[in-house]
């Protein structure tokens, strides 16, 4: 009895052999992507930035139209950033290393309970809402349709919400099979006791 609760103990202080460790140590090649999306969200900063610049100068020749959708490009660019913070963050938290953020005053609430499961939704929840975005652009657009003026066409803007539909169905469906998968796993825990 005693050699099974020390097993914990000693597999805790043993060293890896090396392909263990070569797999298990492989993860940190994901750094620099994490590093990239870093970088990648600076660029996004500048793009705000930039956008915001164009709003404030033309604050008083813009129609209400077009203020509308430079708020909706900047809260555009804002999704995005938070989807990428969702995935530096939770991504780095999940398949590299710990953050050790407890007791931290800015840990991201959301943090504490992360895993792939929860992440996909989250992304796919993120994607949802920027794609809502884009469509909302295209929509008050499309009142151009008629006038020869728009970028869009009316091929396009149905293509948009088919598209917009599937990532709505993606995301149920993804949602749909962790619920069952999280209910697999609780009935075996609760067969097993």
């Amino acid at each position: 009895m005693s050699a099974i609760s020390d097993a914990p103990a000693r597999s805790k202080g043993r060293p890896l052999r090396p392909v263990p460790m070569l797999i298990f140590g492989s993860r940190w090649l994901q750094l620099p992507l994490y590093v990239g999306l870093i970088i990648a969200q600076g660029v996004y900063v500048v793009l705000f930035l930039k956008e915001l610049w164009h709003l404030f100068a033309h604050a008083f020749d813009f129609s209400e139209q077009q203020i509308m959708l430079a708020v909706l490009g900047l809260i555009d660019v804002v999704m995005i950033s938070n989807l990428l913070v969702m995935v530096i963050v939770g991504g780095y938290e999940t398949f590299v290393s710990r953050l050790n953020l407890k007791g931290h005053p800015d840990e991201p609430e959301w943090l504490s309970h992360v895993n792939a499961s929860v992440l996909k939704i989250k992304l796919a929840m993120a994607i949802i809402g920027i794609s809502s975005i884009h469509l909302l652009r295209t929509f008050i657009e499309a009142g151009a349709l008629s006038s020869g003026k728009s970028t869009y066409t009316e091929t396009g803007v149905m293509w948009q919400t088919i598209i917009h539909c599937v990532f709505i169905l993606s995301a149920i469906g993804i949602a749909l099979v962790d619920k069952l998968s999280n209910d697999s796993i609780e009935g075996a825990k609760q067969a097993a006791h």
